[in-house]
């Protein structure tokens, strides 16, 4: 049974889910805990760099920009580092290359993996830019009421919105990316339990709930949100253009949602729980119930990352 919880607090240390493992950053380290394929958790720490940043990163709706750039780049290198670890790079090079061909098998699958990133954001580009824009402007025409401003926003922001949850609904049938939300949920339930101050058991984690206001699925609801408002003030027609222009208005999209989701993590009021609602019922397409053993690599990569002044992870 787990123990009584002290005061909640709010932690500042985040965690994405990986192949086969957790990775979760503190304010001062960074830890990813992945299951080997012989059943092994592997562990990787390190120190989070130390250099200061120029005094504006850190204002208001600046801050969100530089915070987003830094764990995407943490987050795909940790991406790859668990495929790595998990062994099943390994698995991959063993089934289609020859021992003396293994290095050369290995630099092929890493160019693999970056063209296939290329190519999944130039899809992104399509779907989620280009295509709403000129489907509206294909039904304009045909409807002369879709002939106004905060129509043309709304239709645009809410088509985003259906095909993102399509794409998450479609993936998440897929047994390797249930097991990544899987992990996704381990990270959540892991916090969870920090937070509440009970002790980091499998016992008292498996008993947290997997929705977390201050997720990445949450923080992209919200971007998709606040772009939604931003369009309305962008009066261009031509496709292209009008996605050019959206694409240069990212930053601001970036920097007012995560001022937003920081509001959701520390208040716990009306407006806060209407603003995070979106993002919690979207979680349940992303997070899945874990395992134990999800659970154990979770619970591993978070004690790495607790620094010794509880004062200092903070939200």
């Amino acid at each position: 049974m787990a123990d009584k919880a002290c005061p909640m607090k709010k932690t500042s240390i985040g965690g994405q889910a990986l192949i086969e493992g957790v990775m979760m950053r503190g304010p001062q380290r960074t830890a990813m805990a992945v299951r080997h394929t012989s059943g092994e958790i592997r562990m990787e720490t390190w120190d989070n760099p130390v250099g200061k940043r120029p005094a504006f990163t850190k204002w208001p709706l600046v801050r969100g920009i530089f915070n987003y750039v830094d764990s995407m780049k943490y987050g795909y290198k940790c991406l790859m580092r668990s495929a790595e670890l998990s062994g099943l790079d390994e698995e991959l090079t063993e089934e289609n290359a020859e021992p003396k061909d293994e290095k050369k098998a290995s630099r092929l699958l890493n160019l693999v993996m970056i063209i296939g990133s290329v190519l999944g954001v130039a899809l992104s580009l399509v779907l989620f830019m280009w295509l709403p824009i000129q489907l509206f402007n294909w039904l304009r025409p045909l409807v002369p009421a879709m002939d106004n401003p905060y129509v043309r926003a709304v239709f645009e922001g809410v088509l985003r919105i259906v095909i993102f949850l399509c794409y998450m609904l479609l993936v998440s049938r897929m047994k390797d990316i249930r097991r990544t939300f899987q992990y996704h949920g381990a990270e959540h339930k892991t916090i969870f339990c920090y937070e509440k101050g009970l002790p980091l058991t499998v016992e008292n984690v498996r008993e947290q709930s997997r929705f977390h206001p201050r997720c990445g699925t949450s923080f992209l609801i919200l971007m998709l949100l606040v772009g939604i408002v931003i369009s309305i003030f962008i009066r261009v027609d031509h496709a292209l253009l009008r996605t050019a222009i959206k694409l240069l208005l990212l930053p601001v999209t970036v920097g007012v949602g995560y001022e937003l989701i920081k509001l959701a993590g520390r208040k716990d009021n009306a407006l806060m729980r209407i603003i995070s609602a979106p993002g919690l019922w979207v979680q349940r397409l992303t997070t899945i119930e874990p395992d134990d053993g999800m659970i154990e690599c979770a619970i591993a990569s978070l004690q790495e990352v607790i620094p010794e002044d509880p004062e200092a992870d903070n939200w």
